[in-house]
């Protein structure tokens, strides 16, 4: 497994140890040019080391549940430290049922009614855990607001683009809203399993409406207000909510976007309504037949938590939605409960005295994972607004401004960030923040350097890779490892995660398949509208069977961290040695000329292989001969002579799904001749016109093709 020394008996040839990018022809395998990094980026400090609560943990569960005892000492050498985390990681997917059981413990997770067992069924799809469990992810997400204590401490502090100071919502008044608003969902006979929908920003009446859902035992679901009226309808009509939450509209960049004619839209195409809520962000009154938040907060009500069981339905978040409509996934109260209070508790190290602020909107994963911080007795950092407003350095003030100790953002904004010349730690007073997290696509090793030269010397970096689909990470951050150059520390506990080869052999510091063995509680229970399960089997099973393919490229290194390239189904496959998309991204977007870059590798009927690089250049720049060469020489020197493109061209945007990642495997179908409504769902994109230019592209060149064959 990714994080232990290599074992399998038939694995191909290694590769030096902690080479991060590695690329494989059949057996053999070339190394591309980064150096090995040796050294590390940052240390953690022993004393700091010794008080996380992974190492608390760890002594625990090893006291009463079997872990292995690894006292943490302060002269332990890097190789050390690594092997006391990789017994631990072995122990929890080895031992699943004490793992867990050990989780549930160590967070005095409140089972109203007893589990019967922990994994009663752990055949993938359709792992069972704790049968006969019943719990509420509501109550563990307001109980640090039970202690008399806690109640005047902020539980969500808020800011937006208008706003200097934050708003704060206390503990207190946290619980006093969700109480209110759950008896008021109540009253207008919204029932466990019922759906409400939200089209709301981030923003705290957001966190009341998912607790207050949760707490009733109903299914949330929530798309951001920049999403389109269609693309809220294929999310929505999926799933047929009762009840749903929108605002008037939002601010962002600088300017008031009207939602009101969308919101009009939703309700006349979700004939399941029967209560719609009005969110007046903007000041316009409550439209006809809607209700006022403020009405259904006002009362001083304690909440009321339905016991449900532990695989009842939470939430439902939703694939990209890049072909077909997007897949509804469903994940459970007690899954995510579990999942989360791990993740956030041990690899985030987050507790009472933390401020958790990570970039995101409502229609991406890492809200509902903001979220948990909440579990854990967290002040949650919420911020509704353009991170590059008014200019590129403003997520950065947000976080001086709240004084946030865990800072998430992605790894295009870091990019940004380093391309505007910004020196964050210079100018600003980020003393309280002791851990950055990146995500939503691979952080390349300039950006690691940059975070150690201009944000803070001594931070804990912290890369995650996981995904929507389980609304966690399979590998990130532990705060008792070192931070090694362009790679993330090590497979999450109770993740068994590994590199696989087409046939099914794990490897180690070379380029596979991220595949997850054996179960993790907030894997989807299933997809909505898909009682066979068939749709969730061909999404994640059908390659390997009973292993979870999760369509990522990594390459787990022999000292247990672990590289990821990119998405698998859009991996550059040429002459046979194959590369993630991020690799060549990290060498082409370090040109300052370059805003941002596209890269498709494209199989011939012929056979041939075409290879374009797509370039989005900075304001002012040329795509002359001499940037050309110069992308092309960069590739062939930095990365592989194998993956210099065919040709560069410039194009004035690039197509990214809603949640702003960019698309490539629909450009891949569009060039290959699959209709636009075929190759994608139009309602998933950001701008149509960026993509319509790729199919005008493709015509180009068969009117090309069909002159030269005259």
């Amino acid at each position: 497994m990714a994080g232990s020394a290599p074992t399998a008996p038939n694995r191909t040839r290694a590769l030096p140890q902690a080479t991060p990018s590695a690329l494989i022809t059949g057996r053999e395998t070339t190394t591309v040019s980064t150096p090995t990094q040796d050294q590390p980026l940052w240390r953690p400090n022993p004393e700091r080391a010794a008080g996380t609560g992974i190492v608390a943990f760890q002594a625990w569960a090893a006291q009463h549940h079997g872990a292995p005892a690894a006292p943490l000492a302060p002269t332990d050498s890097d190789a050390e430290a690594a092997a006391r985390y990789a017994a631990l990681h072995a122990w929890s997917v080895e031992d699943l049922d004490r793992f867990w059981t050990a989780v549930t413990q160590w967070f005095d997770v409140r089972f109203t009614q007893a589990p019967e067992a922990v994994l009663a069924d752990p055949a993938m799809p359709g792992a069972r855990w704790f049968p006969g469990a019943r719990l509420n992810y509501a109550e563990h997400a307001l109980r640090a607001g039970e202690q008399a204590e806690n109640a005047d401490r902020p539980a969500v502090l808020h800011l937006d683009e208008t706003t200097d100071e934050p708003l704060v919502l206390t503990w207190a008044e946290l619980r006093r809203q969700v109480g209110s608003l759950a008896a008021a969902l109540r009253a207008r006979g919204v029932r466990p399993g019922d759906r409400v929908g939200a089209y709301l920003p981030n923003i705290p009446q957001a966190a009341v409406a998912l607790l207050a859902t949760a707490a009733v035992g109903a299914v949330w679901t929530s798309c951001a207000p920049d999403f389109g009226a269609r693309s809220v309808l294929d999310r929505l009509q999926q799933i047929e909510p009762v009840v749903l939450f929108a605002v008037d509209g939002y601010h962002y960049g600088g300017k008031d976007h009207d939602r009101t004619e969308v919101v009009a839209e939703l309700r006349r195409e979700l004939p399941t309504l029967h209560t719609v809520v009005h969110v007046p962000l903007l000041g316009a009154p409550a439209p006809e037949g809607a209700l006022a938040w403020d009405d259904l907060t006002a009362e001083d009500t304690e909440p009321v938590f339905e016991a449900v069981p532990f695989d009842h339905p939470l939430w439902v978040l939703y694939s990209s939605g890049t072909t077909g409509l997007p897949k509804a996934i469903v994940q459970s109260q007690g899954g995510i409960l579990v999942e989360h209070l791990k993740q956030a508790g041990l690899h985030l190290d987050l507790g009472p005295d933390d401020r958790f602020l990570w970039y995101t909107s409502t229609g991406w994963m890492m809200w509902n994972f903001l979220l948990a911080g909440l579990l854990v007795g967290s002040t949650v950092v919420t911020y509704d607004g353009s991170p590059g407003h008014p200019d590129t350095g403003a997520f950065w003030s947000v976080a001086a401004r709240t004084r946030a100790t865990v800072l998430g953002t992605s790894a295009a904004y870091v990019i940004a960030s380093r391309k505007a010349g910004l020196h964050p730690g210079r100018d600003l007073d980020l003393s309280a923040v002791r851990c950055l997290g990146t995500t939503g696509s691979p952080l390349p090793p300039d950006g690691f350097r940059w975070i150690y030269e201009e944000v803070k010397e001594d931070v804990w970096l912290a890369s995650v890779s996981g995904g929507t689909d389980v609304c966690s990470c399979f590998v990130g951050g532990v705060p008792t490892l070192p931070v090694h150059l362009g790679e993330i520390q090590a497979p999450s506990l109770g993740a068994a995660v590994e590199s696989w080869d087409v046939n099914g052999r794990s490897l180690t510091d070379e380029v596979g398949e991220l595949v997850v063995t054996k179960p993790i509680p907030s894997m989807p229970t299933g997809f909505w509208n898909d009682p066979e399960g068939t749709r969730y089997h061909d999404s994640y099973f059908d390659v390997y069977p009973g292993v979870w393919r999760h369509g990522d490229w990594i390459t787990a290194t022999s000292r247990g961290t672990v590289v990821i390239h990119g998405r698998s189904d859009s991996t550059l496959n040429r002459q046979g040695v194959r590369m993630g998309s991020s690799d060549i991204y990290e060498v082409v977007e370090r040109l300052p000329e370059i805003a941002e870059s596209l890269v498709i590798g494209l199989e011939e009927p012929e056979g041939g292989y075409w290879m374009p690089l797509f370039v989005v250049l900075a304001p002012g720049a040329e795509l002359d001969q001499d940037l050309i060469g110069r992308i092309r020489t960069s590739l062939r020197t930095e990365l592989s002579p194998r993956h210099v493109p065919d040709e560069v061209i410039a194009v004035r945007g690039l197509p990214h799904t809603l949640t702003g990642k960019r698309i490539e495997v629909p450009v891949k179908r569009l060039l290959s001749g699959t209709p636009l409504d075929q190759a994608v769902n139009p309602g998933s994109v950001d701008n149509l016109d960026h993509l319509r230019w790729f199919e005008q592209l493709r015509q180009e060149r068969e009117r090309a093709a069909a002159a030269a064959a005259e």
